[in-house]
């Protein structure tokens, strides 16, 4: 039986009610806050009275948005591309968002200006009453549009099992989903305001891999039994699309682990894979996992063994033993044979008795 509904309010109250998904809903009424009754928009407009969007009408509208592209496009030879178009939907959000960002760091440092010159005139209480309302109108679309963004990348992870991640630049989550961090920006950032958005602290377990990999259940399995035993854990990945490290952002993603994306700096030509494993290393990883792959995966697995930190080698191979499940020996292993994603061998070695350093 079709059901008919008269505004766009009911078919959004009704879309509620069918998914069940009260904490999506919660999250809007957070984001879509407004903190005066006016809004100020830009330095030169003048105030307004103007409401935010009805919550439950944007979430509704969001999840309509990006789950429309799939439905229309799926089992048609245009299937291919839904993933394209969903991702430059998400994407959208995201850049208007840097954009509010922007103009809110603006108005900002104008804020800081005029209350370091404290002057007791009627036009500077004036003038510091509009830059406080552009600083809240501001931060109040950028909470919604960030939030937006973030269902909006929810059900394109949903459809592709691919977490949006933006080409440049870094996305900061309000905690619906994980954060992919640009390095540069997380090193710059740290004595910021925003820090634990930005430079979330935390115990940092490395993640590198090649980009031809299978077995996702394997990593995902061992990225579970990691994140048992640090809860708290940052996952730093070397950011490649696909293979290895787009499998375990996408299991962050799925966990709501925040990630950091070390991505090359071309600036250094081909040093810049190896001058990255060294900064990777200055994060004092706690734990690190190293998936056969190039050249590149060796010499950071190198200098982890040298620096003392517990790692999991995983090898190719290691793929279809898995699904064999071979019977294990009791005798001692090597750092290269050791099963990838147990405490028995090199870790619990490692952190408990051998030379590694304690966590």
């Amino acid at each position: 039986m079709s059901k008919k509904f008269a505004n766009f309010a009911d078919l959004a109250s009704f879309i509620a009610s069918e998914t069940d998904n009260h904490d999506r809903s919660s999250t809007y009424e957070h984001a879509f806050i407004e903190y005066d009754e006016r809004a100020k928009l830009s330095p030169v407009d003048e105030a307004e009275q103007l409401d935010m969007p009805d919550p439950e009408q944007a979430r509704a509208a969001v999840q309509m948005i990006i789950q429309t592209i799939f439905d229309v496009l799926r089992d048609t030879r245009m299937a291919p591309y839904a993933s394209q178009l969903s991702w430059g939907f998400v994407n959208s959000f995201h850049v208007v968002a840097k954009r509010i960002n922007d103009q809110e760091d603006d108005a900002a440092k104008e804020l800081g200006e005029l209350a370091r010159h404290f002057d007791p005139s009627e036009i500077y209480a004036v003038q510091l009453e509009e830059a406080q309302l552009l600083c809240k109108t501001l931060e109040g679309c950028r909470k919604a549009l960030e939030c937006m963004r973030d269902h909006a990348g929810e059900v394109h992870r949903a459809e592709t099992g691919r977490p949006y991640s933006p080409t440049r630049g870094s996305r900061v989550s309000q905690g619906v989903t994980a954060s992919m961090i640009d390095a540069r920006n997380y090193m710059a950032e740290r004595i910021r305001e925003r820090r634990e958005q930005l430079a979330p602290t935390g115990p940092v377990v490395v993640f590198s891999g090649g980009q031809q990999w299978e077995d996702h259940e394997l990593l995902w399995r061992g990225l579970d039994s990691i994140k048992a035993r640090i809860p708290e854990m940052i996952l730093v990945t070397t950011a490649q699309t696909k293979g290895c490290d787009a499998i375990a952002q996408a299991w962050a993603a799925a966990r709501g682990v925040k990630v950091i994306l070390y991505r090359l700096n071309r600036t250094y030509g081909n040093r810049a894979p190896f001058i990255r494993n060294d900064e990777m290393l200055k994060l004092k990883p706690v734990e690190a996992v190293v998936c056969e792959g190039s050249g590149i995966q060796m010499n950071l697995a190198q200098k982890l063994r040298q620096a003392g930190v517990p790692l999991h080698v995983v090898k190719a191979d290691h793929q279809t033993k898995v699904q064999r499940a071979p019977a294990r020996t009791n005798g001692p292993k090597s750092r290269d044979e050791f099963d990838p994603w147990t405490q028995a061998d090199y870790y619990e070695a490692m952190v408990n008795g051998g030379g590694g350093r304690r966590r």
